[in-house]
């Protein structure tokens, strides 16, 4: 298998990764593989808590082989937790590109709604965030709003936005990210989805600044720039995932 400009294919325990060359290149939505829970250390699957004996575990000693036609519970983990679990609770085998795997993983069940819930982020809305969209920028960086073609660069670390001005926002210094909502019209209370604030720092500098991401208003491009907007704050939110499990 050839690797795309700027990745290599390794194979671990788990199975088949196509990762950055670089950790400087790695995106901040990636999650690093987990440490297994060593066979040794559990007795007993950490799901449904079904006791792990010799007829349970991967391998049958030599001595206490299976009689034929019987399929025992084996012992297996979960590549995203590596909890030590039964076949039982651990045998779907779903794409994980959050940990770069090449082909579907073994993943216990709560693993694998996670990992359907990110399915549309990298299925299209990370495609959406690199292709870009056209939107309303306001913030203390800029003297005053600009419409800008908003892009996430392609080893999704970096925010670019373009305009009368260039600015360039490191995911990984997103602090925060909230909804901007606004009425439908005067007097009404119903609302809808306008835009984002993202609360943001810059290397060198001590303060947070603020950009403020608001679709233009009568724009032809309104449902791609909703889209765009959409995605960015889940991606914010992956980038937070990432970090908080890093850091643990």
């Amino acid at each position: 298998m050839a690797s795309p400009p700027g990745k290599k294919l390794v194979r671990s325990g788990s199975g088949l990764r196509m990762v950055a060359q670089s950790s400087a290149l790695t995106s901040p939505f990636a999650l690093e593989e987990p440490r297994w829970i060593a066979d040794k250390e559990c007795d007993h699957c950490m799901q449904c808590k079904v006791k792990f004996d010799f007829l349970k575990r991967k391998d049958f000693p030599f001595f206490q082989q299976p009689s034929p036609g019987y399929s025992p519970k084996i012992q297996h983990h979960c590549r995203r937790c590596g909890h030590c679990l039964c076949e039982s609770c651990c045998s779907l085998r779903l794409p994980l590109p959050r940990m770069s795997f090449v082909d579907p993983v073994r993943q216990c069940k709560p693993c694998s709604t996670r990992s359907r819930c990110e399915e549309e982020f990298y299925g299209s809305q990370l495609a959406s965030l690199q292709l870009g969209a056209s939107l309303q920028v306001s913030g203390d960086v800029l003297d005053v709003p600009q419409t800008m073609t908003c892009k996430l660069s392609n080893n999704h670390r970096f925010l670019y936005l373009d305009g009368a001005s260039h600015l360039e926002v490191e995911i990984v210094r997103i602090e925060t990210v909230e909804m901007e909502m606004e009425t439908f019209e005067p007097g009404s209370d119903q609302q809808h989805f306008a835009g984002i604030m993202l609360k943001h720092g810059i290397l060198g500098q001590p303060a947070s600044h603020c950009l403020c991401l608001r679709v233009p208003p009568y724009s032809d491009e309104r449902q791609r720039a909703l889209t765009w907007l959409s995605a960015m704050q889940q991606a914010v939110l992956f980038t937070c995932e990432a970090q908080s499990v890093e850091d643990d």
